[in-house]
């Protein structure tokens, strides 16, 4: 079953400029799904053995309370 989505033209001409000539928008979509989910797949386990989550998580804490007092 197909679905129809709406996307506002700059969005459609950004994608139509990614599309290949022999590509359809179905499977540039596909494709770019594939791509991000393979770079999230090469970054899973990244900061594993380091304390880098952590001091991302402490680091976000402190940016949180710095808005706060503004």
């Amino acid at each position: 079953m197909s679905k129809s989505i709406r996307v506002e033209e700059d969005t459609h001409a950004a994608l139509a400029a990614l599309k290949g000539e022999d590509e359809t928008f179905d499977s540039l979509l596909t494709r770019l799904l594939e791509e991000r989910r393979e770079r999230v797949r090469e970054g899973a386990g990244l900061w594993e053995g380091t304390d880098a989550a952590e001091k991302a998580h402490e680091a976000r804490m402190e940016m949180k309370q710095g808005v706060g007092n503004r």
